[in-house]
């Protein structure tokens, strides 16, 4: 993707500084897409090759701590692990918030507690600079195709400013409410997501052990209203066994506890979260930490000695 840099938008875009903290499997090719839309874009990781890397496919710059990335920068972007990373590339010695200028914005596209959201806008309220609450639905897939959902909490004037670069990526930008907004609506994702996956987990263990044939069960309710993202785009991986890719056991171990936080906080019962964190947290102690979520059908068939013979041929 090109951006247009012949045209009045594409000088502004141009103009616009943008540093991009985090390049893991969604930060990467978001970066890379800033590129794309005219923006220039500078990049920092903690991993310096992957940095790198990002240098060598994109045309933009890469700079060694988070501080640097943010010098003369218009919009920084954050997309790393939890809430004390992004303390850490904000607010530590070595942060990004103490080298930008008054009216600069920083998003943050990390899933984290909404805590820490109000915490990081206070602190950048402080300096003169705004907070985007910035979260991210769509996996891997929607960061490399541009077609992030993208659900933010911000002032309405101060999200305004930033959402061209967030179009760069996202298919859908949505203003939740105040800071803090779209780390509750990023856990009302993850909330589905993990119920969806559990489902799918059950059906499908249940389809295997019955000796149904899955390639047609999947034909005939994948379109129906058992239909989900997850039935259909990841249904026959997790028969076929094959986790490689996708959002790792890990994060959504992560998302969850941050869930289920929250939901303490203010009682709120979660009882289908609740047990699927304790299916990814069996599914850690198994050693599938870093493959995708959908492999906690690996604890279904675990729990399924032996299958039925299925049903009589006609």
């Amino acid at each position: 993707m090109t951006g247009r840099t012949g045209d009045g938008d594409g000088q502004e875009r141009a103009d616009m500084k943008v540093a991009f903290i985090g390049l893991g499997t969604m930060g990467f090719p978001m970066a890379g897409h800033l590129t794309g839309a005219g923006f220039s874009t500078v990049v920092h990781n903690r991993t310096e090759a992957t940095a790198r890397r990002w240098v060598e496919r994109y045309p933009g710059s890469s700079a060694p701590t988070p501080a640097e990335a943010a010098t003369g920068a218009d919009v920084v972007c954050v997309c790393v692990g939890a809430d004390d990373d992004v303390r850490e590339v904000l607010t530590g010695p070595a942060g990004a918030l103490a080298a930008l200028r008054p009216g600069a914005t920083i998003v943050d596209h990390s899933t984290t507690s909404a805590e820490l959201a109000v915490e990081i806008a206070g602190r950048a309220a402080e300096a003169g600079v705004g907070f985007v609450d910035a979260p991210v639905s769509g996996g891997q897939a929607g960061a490399e195709a541009g077609r992030l959902s993208i659900m933010c909490g911000a002032d309405p004037a101060v999200l305004e400013t930033v959402r061209p670069v967030l179009a760069a990526y996202g298919a859908t930008i949505t203003r939740i409410g105040p800071v803090g907004s779209g780390q509750l609506t990023k856990m009302v994702n993850q909330i589905l997501v993990a119920s969806a996956i559990a489902g799918a987990a059950e059906a499908l263990n249940f389809a295997m052990a019955a000796g149904l044939d899955t390639d047609l069960v999947l034909a005939a309710v994948g379109g129906g209203a058992a239909s989900s993202w997850y039935l259909n785009n990841r249904g026959h991986t997790m028969v076929r066994d094959e986790f490689d890719f996708g959002f790792a056991v890990d994060w959504m171990r992560k998302d969850l506890r941050i869930c289920l936080a929250e939901a303490a906080r203010r009682d709120i019962p979660l009882p289908f979260a609740t047990r699927a964190e304790a299916d990814y947290a069996a599914a850690q102690q198994r050693g599938d930490g870093g493959l995708d979520a959908t492999a906690v059908i690996r604890l279904r068939r675990a729990e399924t000695p032996r299958a039925d013979p299925g049903p009589a041929a006609d």
